[in-house]
């Protein structure tokens, strides 16, 4: 399938990089004061906001730009291009993605009404919790208990790795509301931090990703209110989950494109400026195999991600088609951020270039979303249906 462009999707994924490039990009000693403290920048996400990237998706009629999938991938992508933090970004995906997609596509008009505007807007900060310090990749597992009573629904239990989770204002929230179905007992919440008995666990330290916060989510008979589980009772891991991995395992993997593209360009500037035996190093076979490499990967990843987006745009099945992305980009990013390095030698090391980062950020894509372990498997259940 050919995924040509309209000339308005090229000139908006310009005016994002342009954007970008002019009012969030920091300086680098403020940037890695930024990274070193493990704090959010709150005058870029205002900025974000104002731009409209933050509602993207969302009908106008709740504050978004009513853009799509496609589109969306496209403004992530831009905006990783031009150099934006990957902290930022993954805010951006937990927010806008993990957050505001379910509520959109699987609330009430009420639900869409209370909460989409202050996402759109930035005011409200949103997030998703599934995973748990017991329950990662297997997270039908999950120990976190959504009991109904006369006040509610109220849960119990601990949330672990949460994107947002010391800033976020809402997030939706998995929890067993029938353990022995597994799976198939696993409802949806819409969880705001004001609700009695939920709280915010220790900020963690983490490797990469520095400017995105992170942390537990704790909830002691956590009162939410009946009206506030999203889709099926028992049926919300399977809803929900299935709604997200498209998303997911394309938006969130769009600033991956955009670092595969940023990593080939700065990697192919510097090979033409690097001097070593008296010529450039990009004039080494070596070196030129590197980029070739890197050129092969941004442009494969490229066509798998805006393949997934626009097959949800058509709301085509793609779990099969999303799993190949996520593998073939988990596994390109990290190889690209390494090379982009070794080929900038003791300087890639360095704080000054900044190219380190890549080797931080990218590592996260093999664990957080679904592992690369889970993604070889639903690719291999997949082969086994064709």
């Amino acid at each position: 399938m050919d995924f040509a462009l309209t000339d308005e999707q090229r000139m908006f994924y310009e005016e994002v990089r342009k954007f970008v490039e002019n009012e969030l990009i920091l300086p680098v000693e403020e940037y890695y004061e930024y990274d070193h403290n493990q704090k959010f920048i709150w005058k870029n996400w205002k900025k974000m906001a104002e731009y409209g990237l933050l509602g993207l998706p969302f009908p106008e009629e709740y504050g978004g730009g009513g853009a799509g999938a496609l589109t969306t991938c496209l403004a992530m992508e831009a905006a990783a291009r031009s150099g934006l933090d990957a902290g930022t970004l993954l805010a951006w995906g937990a927010h806008t993605i993990l957050c505001g997609i379910p509520i959109w596509k699987l609330g009430t008009e009420e639900h869409k009404k209370k909460y989409l505007p202050g996402i759109a807007s930035g005011e409200k900060v949103g997030g998703f919790g599934l995973s748990e310090p017991g329950a990662g990749s297997d997270a039908a597992a999950l120990r976190t208990t959504a009991v109904k009573t006369d006040k509610g629904w109220v849960l119990n239990g601990t949330k672990m790795f949460i994107t947002n989770g010391p800033i976020g204002s809402q997030f939706i929230v998995m929890a067993s509301t029938k353990k022995e179905a597994k799976a198939f007992g696993i409802s949806a919440f819409i969880v705001e931090k004001d609700f009695p008995g939920f709280s915010v666990g220790k900020e963690l330290d983490k490797l990469g990703n520095r400017t995105s916060t992170t942390s537990e989510l704790i909830f002691e008979d956590c009162i939410v209110p009946e009206e506030n589980m999203i889709s099926q009772e028992n049926f919300g891991f399977v809803i929900v989950a299935k709604l997200i991995l498209g998303w997911e395992r394309s938006c969130l993997l769009a600033p991956a494109v955009g670092g595969l593209g940023a990593g080939l360009e700065i990697s192919a500037r510097y090979a033409q400026e690097r001097q070593q035996f008296k010529r450039p190093i990009a004039k080494f076979q070596a070196i030129q195999h590197k980029l070739a490499d890197m050129k092969v990967a941004y442009e494969a990843g490229k066509q798998q991600v805006y393949r997934v987006a626009s097959m949800l745009d058509r709301d085509e099945e793609n779990l099969l088609d999303a799993a190949v992305c996520k593998e073939f980009l988990t596994r390109a990013a990290i190889r690209s951020a390494d090379e982009t390095v070794q080929i900038h030698g003791g300087y890639g090391y360095m704080r000054e270039y900044q190219v380190e980062r890549g080797i931080r950020d990218s590592k996260i894509a093999s664990i957080g979303g679904g592992s690369s372990e889970i993604q070889l498997s639903i690719i291999a259940r997949g082969i086994k249906k064709l």
